[in-house]
């Protein structure tokens, strides 16, 4: 019998919180006790092999190789960001208490040492261009926070949680680097170690900067987050695509990175804009860009009947993250793009059917020939809650 997505919403709620909302990743395996113990942690080729190693393995071999369990920041701000969907949907005392012990754990997460709020992985990674050990603050992970932080603010507590969220913005300003960075433009790295242009993190920046300049009125904010948002759309490709980055070893397309491009994007257009203003100057090249990027996206990332294509020209791998990364971006667009709603729904369904399982958490990917069933708390569960919370809010008005 199908799941609908009620039922779905509430079995991953329960398997999660049972979790403690803790639970392995696709990189994680850094970790590793016993690869750690051994002369490969130094070696940048043995980092990024055992890593993949156990991001492909459909066996998860973690327990063995002593890989703990644990609770990553990015995961618990997309469970509060579900919590607050769901208080928007039903505000309830019950509701409200999710979020605020969720933002607690959050908060007490942030990293210290920095010139502004900031969180990081719980795992060492090694990506081809750099390497950040545990700990080191990163924009996604910090870009999600104060998203929830933000979004806190408007229906619970502005001063308790909006200033937390402005001391995120010093961290961008003051502890990531820039580059490309002109009198109407600018790129900001993905870490303080690094000087990536890697598009859909420089416009998670943005989108910050631009949700707190809202906020507060601080027009400064919003012209940065303009800046990085004309940086990112003056390098669309003609076909409406955006590569990973800006360097050649980045030149590829993917589903869920093109998402959070459209939903930052999206939002940053929703705070340089004045309420039933025309669009002029930049807002019209938003505008454009944003409907190319969103024609792109669709046309080439799914198939009919919801099928998530992780790339633009291959059917497999399918993966929980790019369903729900897209379920949201969806949404986020829907008082731009009429009919978003229905393939939102398609994208849901297709996942409630192929990556489901019985116990209520959702599989990584799905192969050619196998599905890896390992639950990751991250990637996977946190992003279809969060999903599953905004499409129950979206069907409810």
């Amino acid at each position: 019998m199908p799941v609908d997505f009620q039922t779905a919403h509430r079995d991953l709620w329960k398997w999660s919180r049972a979790q403690g909302f803790a639970g392995y990743d696709p990189y994680d395996g850094l970790n590793s006790r016993f690869f750690q113990a051994t002369p490969f942690k130094d070696s940048r080729v043995a980092r990024i092999a055992w890593t993949q190693f156990h991001k492909r393995s459909p066996i998860n071999f973690r327990p063995l190789v002593r890989i703990p369990r644990a609770r990553n920041a990015k995961a618990i701000a997309l469970f509060a960001l579900a919590a607050l969907a769901d208080f928007r949907r039903q505000p309830t005392k019950e509701n409200e208490i999710e979020i605020r012990e969720l933002l607690d754990v959050l908060i007490g997460m942030s990293l210290k040492g920095f010139r502004g709020a900031c969180w990081g992985y719980n795992f060492d990674w090694q990506s081809r261009s750099f390497f950040a050990p545990r700990g080191t603050p990163t924009i996604v992970p910090t870009a999600f926070a104060a998203r929830a932080l933000c979004e806190a603010a408007e229906v619970i507590s502005r001063d308790e949680y909006l200033p937390f969220a402005r001391t995120a913005c010093d961290f961008i300003l003051n502890d990531l680097n820039r580059s490309e960075e002109t009198s109407d433009e600018v790129c900001f790295s993905y870490s303080p170690l690094d000087r990536t242009r890697v598009f859909n993190a420089s416009l998670l920046a943005g989108e910050m900067l631009a949700t707190v300049g809202k906020s507060l009125g601080e027009t400064s904010l919003i012209d940065w987050a303009q800046r990085g948002a004309l940086y990112v759309v003056r390098r669309q490709q003609k076909d409406g695509a955006w590569a990973y980055g800006a360097d050649s070893h980045q030149s590829w397309s993917d589903n869920f990175h093109t998402a959070y491009i459209l939903t930052s994007l999206s939002r940053i257009m929703e705070a340089v804009s004045e309420p039933g203003a025309v669009a002029t100057g930049p807002g019209v090249e938003f505008d454009n860009c944003l409907r190319r990027g969103y024609d792109f996206w669709t046309e080439r990332f799914f198939l009919s009947h919801g099928w998530p294509k992780y790339f633009p020209d291959r059917l497999y791998p399918a993966d929980a993250h790019s369903a729900a990364s897209a379920i949201v971006a969806l949404l986020e667009l829907g008082g731009r793009i009429p009919g978003v709603l229905d393939l939102a729904e398609h994208i849901a369904d297709w996942a409630l059917r192929k990556l489901r399982d019985r116990e209520g958490f959702f599989y990584h990917q799905k192969r050619r020939f196998y599905r890896i069933r390992i639950p990751y708390m991250r990637w996977a569960e946190a992003w279809m809650m969060y999903a599953l919370a905004r499409l129950r809010e979206a069907m409810a008005k």
